[in-house]
Formats: structure tokens, sequence, C-alpha cells
């Protein structure tokens, strides 16, 4: 796919890995729409952006009509849509048997709704319309990334809902894969390691330092833009489909 062709859904949009992933596209001639929650970040983001390549669109990934609505509204507002990224979710951490006792089906349930019913409810509805579009030379009508994480593989002490709701996103990529060939759209996911996020800025500097120093190499926090360069790669290479890629610094997550 031709990088100044992009017409992309973003999850978790205005900051983080989301917001590296529109402003990669932006800059490459694409227009993005930012879908997030967080409206207090979303004028400053689609400033940065510039108001001509992006828009805000307040969304709660884990509603399924919602989030069809919302999809097709930035479909309209883009004129059209090849890409969606999924990068929207939540920690849900905590210990299933804890200080205070076992933990809420709630907090469970709620991360795995957000983290990965929310990725099936974007992927499903982005496809649902890309499979209208007209083929390029490869026959491919769109491209849907995924964010999963390396807890999905290393789970820690206080993971268990993080991991099984990223375990999950690996284990739908394939079939999902599988099944989109028909239409001409592929499914990849990134798993990223221990990346420099807006939720590390609340640890201490020399916590996260010590973070950086237990990545193999390089001995550093990932950066947004690292993560947004594999997608931008994603997207452009066609032969990228139905697999899962560890963006971690050769990292293996200690058991706590």
């Amino acid at each position: 796919m031709k990088l100044e062709q992009i017409r992309a859904v973003v999850t978790g949009g205005v900051s983080g890995l989301g917001f590296a992933v529109a402003e990669r596209f932006a800059s490459r001639g694409g227009r993005v729409a930012l879908l997030d929650v967080d409206e207090d970040k979303a004028a400053a983001a689609v400033e940065s952006l510039g108001a001509d390549k992006a828009r805000f669109f307040r969304l709660d990934v884990a509603r399924e009509a919602e989030t069809a609505e919302v999809i097709g509204q930035a479909r309209d507002w883009m004129d059209g849509l090849n890409v969606a990224v999924n990068c929207a979710g939540i920690l849900g951490a905590g210990r299933v048997l804890g200080r205070e006792g076992p933990m809420p089906l709630e907090t469970f349930a709620r991360t795995v709704q957000v983290n990965l019913v929310g990725s099936f409810n974007v992927a499903k509805a982005a496809a649902n319309l890309m499979q209208d579009n007209e083929p390029n030379e490869d026959k491919e009508r769109g491209v849907i990334i995924n964010t999963a994480s390396v807890a999905a593989y290393e789970g820690q002490i206080g993971q268990a809902a993080y991991s099984a709701s990223k375990s999950g996103i690996i284990g739908m990529t394939l079939p999902m894969a599988r099944e989109f060939a028909r239409i001409g759209v592929r499914v990849m996911t990134i798993a990223p390691g221990i990346f420099h996020t807006p939720m590390m800025d609340v640890m201490p500097e020399h916590l996260q330092q010590a973070l950086g120093e237990s990545v193999p190499f390089p001995k550093r926090l990932g950066q947004p833009q690292e993560f947004a360069a594999l997608a931008e790669h994603i997207v452009s290479n066609a032969y990228f489909n139905g697999s899962t890629l560890r963006l971690d610094g050769a990292i293996r997550l200690e058991p706590k």
C-alpha cells in the first residue's frame, strides 16, 4: 500500500503508541481518525497533526454498536478507510488472590472487554467497510494492526487479566487473517516490550531507568516512534500477514 494513500483509524490515538502511529501516517501524507476516550488530549493531538490530516472521534471500543457507527463516521470524513490500528488498552493490574481477597470478576472482565473485545470490535467493523474498497495490484483492500504485549508470553505476577487479554489478541490474529484473505485484508499484531508511554511518566526517573536497564539490548525503554515505524513497514510490506512480531529488545519478563 502506498503510504500517501493511508486512510487510518487509530484507537488510543491521542497519546502514546497510538499518537506516534497517527503522527507517522500523517507525516507520510495519509489521513487519520483518532479514536479515544481521552477528550482532554484530543485538541492538542489534532492541532499537532493538522486539522486537514486528523480528526478526533470519541469512542469506547468495548461498545459494539458505537464502534461500528464511529468507524463509519471516520471513513466518511477521510473519504475512505484502508488501515485500522488498535492501540487502545488498559492495564487491569492486580493479583488474582491479593491481600484484600480475590480479584473482583469485574476487574478481569473489564480488562478483557477493552483490550480483547475492543480490538475485535474495531477489526470487524473496519474489515466490513474495507471489503468494499477497490483492490490494488496485490488485490489488497486493507490492513489491520493489533497491539498485544510481551506479557502475553511471560505474564508477571499481577498481570493475569492483562496477559489473558493480550494472549487473546495474538490468538485471533491468524484465524482472522485467514478469514479476511477472501476480501484482501491483512491482519498483523505487534507485541511491544517495555515502552516509554504516558503510563511510564507517573513513575520516578530511577524506576524508569531501572526498567530500561533490564532490557538486554538496547538498554533503554522502547520509543513510540519505533513502534510507529514497524506499523508503517507492516502497512507498506504486503507479505506481512497473520503473524505477531515482538518489538522488545530481547527482553523476557521475570515473574515479578
